[in-house]
């Protein structure tokens, strides 16, 4: 290895988040010499920025957040199809959770990248991705025009199935199954962190655990 490999490689990368041009900006108007640097550690702030450059920068910020949870997910999708026996050394390797990976890839498989929608959010998308396409489509695109926030689409999602319980539905009970104490406080915690009720959450891991057995098995007949 050269040395100016090995110095590029120990570089701290950064990427600067500057604001973009404004058209009709007299061109001796000098751009805002404050500058956020993103580095691996965080980010360099310089001493004074103005509100509508900190603003955007949170706005950028947040951008490349969500880029990164449906980025993640794809590469997680591609290893596993690419390179089953090893993709799992390679997430471990590299120091990423893998459940962490497993959620953004199962997101990512719910929606090819042309129904993605990039005026919502990753998160926005994880909220229907258990549902069928047409399903998907009908709550993003309410989300889209209400300008929603997720837990506003959340609470419009949970709304309706409150609605359906007054219909006559054909149900069934859940087995009883016993659990660990400790399995079920970790369930409590996961539920409370998602924002919704156990049995909801319990509901929707299960409905999300089945599409992706049911997706993968699709996948493998036409194989």
């Amino acid at each position: 290895m050269s040395a100016g490999s090995r110095s590029s490689r120990n570089a701290v990368a950064a990427l600067r988040v500057v604001p973009a041009a404004t058209a009709g900006v007299p061109k001796q108007r000098p751009a805002e010499p404050a500058q956020v640097m993103l580095t691996r550690v965080g980010l360099r702030l310089p001493e004074r920025m103005s509100f509508e450059h900190w603003e955007r920068t949170g706005a950028q910020l947040s951008g490349i957040v969500d880029s990164s949870s449906w980025c993640l997910g794809d590469w997680l999708v591609y290893g596993k199809e690419q390179y089953a026996d090893r993709y799992r050394h390679v997430v471990q390797a590299v120091g990423l959770d893998y459940q962490t990976l497993r959620n953004y890839a199962w997101v990512a498989g719910r929606f090819p990248l042309a129904r993605r929608r990039s005026g919502l959010s990753f998160q926005h998308h994880a909220e229907v991705a258990a549902m069928s396409p047409d399903d998907q489509d009908r709550w993003l695109d309410e989300a889209e025009t209400q300008m929603w926030s997720v837990k506003q689409l959340r609470a419009a999602i949970k709304a309706t199935r409150s609605d359906r319980t007054t219909e006559t539905i054909k149900t069934a009970l859940m087995p009883r199954i016993p659990i660990p104490d400790r399995r079920l406080t970790r369930w409590r915690q996961a539920a409370h962190q998602s924002s919704v009720e156990l049995d909801q959450w319990i509901v929707s891991t299960l409905d999300r655990a089945a599409a992706e057995t049911l997706d993968k098995t699709t996948h493998d007949e036409t194989e």
